[in-house]
């Protein structure tokens, strides 16, 4: 018994020694193997001898690079540009302004919950009104203010605008599912008389169902494929609450330099008894249009927005953006609007708002 006990436990010190100096030297085509190996450098060694990359030519291994991971609020411009390559040859080609942000083609995946901006990140110190709303008003007469407030037509304004990844590969390789959430806050900074109050803080977290495309129009790439769920509102009690819901559809295109994206959308019907804004579609809209264009380090956007309705229901507005540098990622800012809806508070009022200030991320 003792015998074979020996015997026993010879064979298990052998086979012990065997998985160790395996785990050290795996198997060259067993990729599995090289997971055991606690040195970074000896395991990424590994991984390149299990899938082949010493066999690479040394001019092509200095080429290869991955799309960089812009940080939370780091603009790097060179993003835009940024190179992403493919394992089979290795050839550097720049990654589009769409791409970049919504990491549409497999090169510029980077997982999930890494945190991205997503509409513009800016402080306004300035942000005058041509006709600031003193009385809003709804067809809803819970929603509708009876006294006049005292407002300065001269405020400041900020936006904080986020998005993260929250699955990669919705439907196998294909379809990514994003959240955002964007926060803008008109801050009557300057009126003493009322202690400086928030006059509106609108509110937006949103989900979206993305997909690359690969298509022309009229020399134009069709890029991205978009559906999502949004909600929108102020936080607010009457008469001074507003908010909607919406599906919104997402079409992207773009060349060199442009981007523009089209986002149609259908407003989920509420209870008219409880809707704090009725006919909030016929003045901020039923849907836009956004245009980017990129031109030496400077950034252009234009916002179109329509009821797509004719006689009295006609209404719209345009937003117009420039951004330029200033130094490293903090970039200057400007903002020039006219229409309806500027704010939640403002859907049904019709003014000019500029705001000068600063940004620290632009478009997607």
């Amino acid at each position: 018994m003792k015998i074979h006990l020996a015997a026993a436990c010879a064979a298990l010190a052998c086979w012990m020694m065997a998985v160790t100096a395996r785990a050290q030297n795996p198997d060259p085509t067993d990729i599995r193997g090289c997971t055991a190996i606690e040195s970074d450098a000896q395991r990424l060694a590994c991984y390149d001898q299990a899938t082949g990359r010493v066999n690479l030519p040394a001019a092509q291994k200095r080429q290869v690079q991955v799309a960089p991971a812009t940080g939370m609020f780091g603009h790097d411009r060179a993003g835009t540009s940024a190179t992403a390559t493919t394992s089979n040859n290795a050839v550097a080609t720049p990654l589009s302004l769409l791409d970049s942000r919504w990491e549409l083609s497999p090169e510029s995946k980077l997982g999930t919950f890494n945190i991205r901006g997503y509409k513009p990140v800016y402080v306004l110190p300035i942000f005058a009104s041509s006709n600031q709303n003193g009385r809003p008003h709804s067809p809803n007469p819970d929603n509708t203010v009876v006294a006049a407030e005292p407002m300065e037509n001269v405020e400041s304004k900020f936006q904080l605008s986020l998005k993260t990844k929250v699955w990669q590969g919705v439907f196998g390789d294909v379809g990514d599912l994003w959240v955002g959430y964007t926060q803008s806050s008109r801050w009557q900074i300057y009126n003493t008389k009322q202690s400086r109050p928030f006059r509106e803080t609108n509110y937006e977290p949103e989900a979206m169902l993305v997909f690359n495309t690969d298509y022309q129009v009229l020399g134009w790439d069709g890029r991205l494929l978009g559906i999502g769920l949004d909600h929108q509102s102020n936080g607010r009690g009457n008469p001074l609450s507003r908010g909607w819901n919406r599906i919104i559809a997402n079409v992207g295109f773009e060349r060199e330099g442009w981007t523009v994206m089209f986002r149609p959308w259908w407003r989920i019907p509420e209870s008219r008894s409880t809707d704090d804004n009725p006919d909030i579609s016929d003045y901020v809209g039923r849907g836009e249009v956004d245009i980017v264009h990129e031109w030496r380090g400077q950034e252009f956007g234009l916002t179109l927005r329509d009821s797509f309705r004719g006689g009295s229901r006609q209404h719209g507005s345009a937003r117009f953006s420039w951004s330029f540098p200033l130094a490293g990622n903090l970039r200057g800012y400007a903002e020039l609007f006219k229409g309806y809806g500027e704010s939640l508070i403002d859907y049904n009022h019709n003014a000019t708002y500029l705001g000068v200030g600063i940004s620290l991320l632009d478009w997607y």
